[in-house]
């Protein structure tokens, strides 16, 4: 399991009964930190615009998709809809829109935050590669 979003999970500081909101979830490798420690009312929505990371994300995470406390959506994050519902904790990792323009995705994804909600947008550079020379 990857060390750096393990870290960046704990930085999020998810309570066991938080509505969490995860953008560009990929593989779904945070989305199965954060379902471990939701209990009863936590619920996590994780959207991704690829439709073969949605289904990678949903075959990792399938026993937290059954408990009920976890949705994979393939969409755009300007098509996303959540209607009525409201996160606690919204986070992107390495979401091009956030490191691109970020005022226009941050305005997007604070619309969708509950009273006192938090979003965490991080664009750190990939770790590991060497330069080919």
């Amino acid at each position: 399991m990857s060390e750096r979003l393990r870290s960046i999970v704990e930085r999020l500081d998810v309570r066991p009964d938080d509505r969490v909101l995860e953008i560009g979830c990929g593989h779904g490798v945070a989305a199965t930190l954060i379902c471990e420690r939701l209990r009863d009312t936590g619920h996590l929505t994780a959207v991704d615009r690829s439709p073969k990371m949605i289904e990678a994300a949903k075959h990792r995470n399938a026993e937290h998709i059954e408990a009920g406390k976890a949705d994979f959506i393939a969409c755009d994050l300007e098509d996303f809809d959540p209607g009525e519902s409201r996160f606690d904790k919204i986070f992107a990792v390495r979401v091009g829109l956030f490191h691109r323009e970020p005022e226009r995705a941050h305005g997007l994804a604070e619309k969708w935050l509950a009273p006192g909600g938090e979003v965490l947008a991080l664009f750190d550079p990939p770790t590991g590669r060497r330069d080919v020379r």
